[in-house]
This record gives C-alpha cells, structure tokens and sequence, in this order.
C-alpha cells in the first residue's frame, strides 16, 4: 500500500540474456529489494517494476542505484541501457558509456 512501482528497461544480445538476467536477479536481491521481470525476451528486452514508497529516501536511493547498475550491466554485455522506453534525463547519463562522446556531440 502506498508504493508506485519503478520500471527498469534494459536490452541485450540474446547469448547473453541469461547471465545478465542471473546477475540482475542476484544484484535485486542483495540490495533487499523486490520486483517482478518481464519481458519480450525474444529480442532481449527485460524490465523489472519495482515497488518503491517514494516517501522513503533510502527506497529510492537503492532502487535507482539498482537501475544505474542493470544500465551498466547491459552495456557491459553489449546491450543498451534502454530496450524501448527510451533515454530520458533519468538515463542521459549512460549515453556517453554506450555510444562515445561523439556520437553524443552529433545528437
């Protein structure tokens, strides 16, 4: 009760899906946090929606350094921090990880 739930949105290349959905879910779970995956998997594209109580900083400190870590793993794994639901001001960040600064300077 009184939670909103916190998408994840994250790509890779099928060969490595498994691992990195592995990696993921243990990563949720030592951070104390809980969440179902989905996904159209078929094209590596997975998203854990995570319960958060926007009232609690420390929630919400952890939720969003669980989602820099799942964007950070994907690149790792040759994918993209975002399957589809785009690169907001929440995700910019990790543009310059995935494409290079100059690919950037042309965006």
């Amino acid at each position: 009760p009184g939670c909103v739930g916190m998408p994840t949105d994250a790509c890779v290349p099928i060969s490595r899906l498994a691992d990195v959905i592995s990696e993921s879910d243990a990563d949720l779970k030592a951070s104390g946090l809980v969440g179902p995956l989905v996904g159209h998997v078929g094209d590596g594209n997975f998203h854990y929606c995570i319960p958060m109580d926007a009232s609690n900083p420390e929630e919400v400190a952890a939720i969003k350094a669980f989602g820099e870590r799942l964007a950070r793993r994907a690149i790792a794994a040759g994918g993209t921090c975002s399957g589809e639901h785009g690169v907001g001001y929440g995700k910019l960040k990790f543009l310059e990880e995935e494409h290079g600064a100059p690919a950037v300077a042309v965006m």
